[in-house]
């Protein structure tokens, strides 16, 4: 087979243009299966559903069926730009002005997979890999992320298939590119209090049972404590109130409930159990200091957190990450979830990506030196794997 050699921005560009907003493919997924079956990959698509969820198409292409096993994990689709939302381009279009690449989806994290398949192609044409190589990308990572990587994950465990270490190209880079290779993540627990009452009118509180006030208690008790102070690789866990709800547009009802949600972003001193103790113990706490009442926490988890410790995988990717920009990136586990966090149970995962500033922002965008600069980092990485 002829080597094909393939141009980051005109790949990137070419993504962008398929509106693979979740849970939609868009034409996605269909180009990456004819560009990936051109390099040599043999490509599934995998479309999975459950009741209460729409199908959503995922694609894992292989190259080679020996080990060693590097697989490069990430997703095609996007959030919506944004009814309203006041772009200066048109989040589609993927149009490039003064050296810069706009739409969405240029920095999470369709330039990041047009890289990695750029630098592909050129390692390719240098020979094929003493290992396999192979690419996870889901169409359900902006989701609910029912139907994407984990189910992925469980189809390769059924067919016998292992990955020795993974790549997911997310947007980690803060102020530079490749400042950051996120070894770990932060888990994240999202809590929908509901505190019981009375409604009454207020010239008559003693008819009636505010819940605000105990409500008002019971939030003063989870943000007045810090949940710890971080450790040598996380930050602090962070507890943040995002509403308070009565639904009452008048000034003289005491309303018959109240409603508080927040999330928790917590660290690997935690496990979602023990914060959802640290909670419950709080509150009960703040309602006995001042008269009880009935009160209902729900609570959901999208991701526990988790640490790779530093090792050999994160030790080449600085190598790979210094060859290109001159200095070796931090080792972090800032910012929010990712499908690494299903992957950590399979193998070694590392993130490692574009500048993550205009993620899901009007004007998403990545400068075309960086995109082209991932793509070096990239091809490096190749390089060191298989030649280890």
């Amino acid at each position: 087979m002829a080597a094909v050699r393939l141009d980051t921005l005109e790949l990137a560009q070419a993504l962008i243009r398929c509106p693979s907003v979740t849970p939609q493919e868009g034409g996605a997924l269909d180009l990456l299966e004819s560009v990936l079956g051109d390099l040599g990959f043999t490509c599934h698509r995998l479309p999975f559903a459950e009741d209460d969820s729409p199908q959503v198409d995922n694609l894992y292409a292989r190259l080679g069926e020996e080990g060693p096993h590097l697989c490069y994990a990430g997703h095609t689709d996007v959030v919506p730009a944004g009814a309203g939302a006041d772009w200066s381009v048109d989040p589609f279009a993927a149009e490039v002005r003064d050296g810069v690449l706009y739409g969405r989806g240029a920095v999470d994290m369709k330039g990041a997979i047009a890289a990695f398949l750029a630098a592909v192609s050129d390692y390719l044409a240098e020979g094929r890999p003493k290992g396999s190589l192979s690419l996870l990308i889901t169409g359900d990572e902006e989701g609910d992320a029912v139907n994407g990587t984990r189910k992925v994950l469980r189809w390769l465990r059924q067919r016998g298939e292992t990955i020795d270490c993974c790549l997911v190209g997310e947007p980690t880079s803060d102020a530079r590119l490749g400042d950051m290779v996120k070894i770990g993540r932060r888990g994240s627990l999202n809590a929908r209090l509901t505190v019981y009452g009375t409604q009454g009118h207020t010239a008559y509180p003693q008819l009636a049972d505010n819940p605000l006030h105990p409500l008002a208690r019971m939030l003063n008790a989870v943000v007045s404590e810090p949940l710890d102070a971080g450790n040598a690789h996380f930050p602090p866990s962070s507890l943040q109130l995002t509403s308070i709800d009565v639904g009452n547009p008048t000034t003289n009802v005491i309303p018959a409930k109240a409603t508080a949600l927040f999330n928790v972003r917590f660290n690997d001193i935690h496990s979602s159990a023990t914060v959802e103790a640290w909670l419950r113990e709080r509150l009960d706490r703040a309602l006995d200091a001042g008269r009880g009442a009935r009160y209902e926490l729900v609570l959901r988890v999208s991701g526990e957190s988790f640490l790779c410790p530093p090792g050999p995988w994160s030790a080449l990717l600085s190598e790979a990450v210094a060859s290109v920009v001159g200095s070796a990136p931090a080792l972090g586990t800032t910012g929010g979830t990712s499908d690494a966090r299903f992957i950590k149970d399979h193998c070694t995962v590392a993130e490692l990506g574009l500048l993550n500033a205009t993620a899901h922002k009007v004007d998403e965008h990545v400068p075309l030196e960086d995109l082209a600069r991932l793509t070096a980092i990239y091809h490096a990485v190749l390089q060191r794997y298989f030649t280890r």
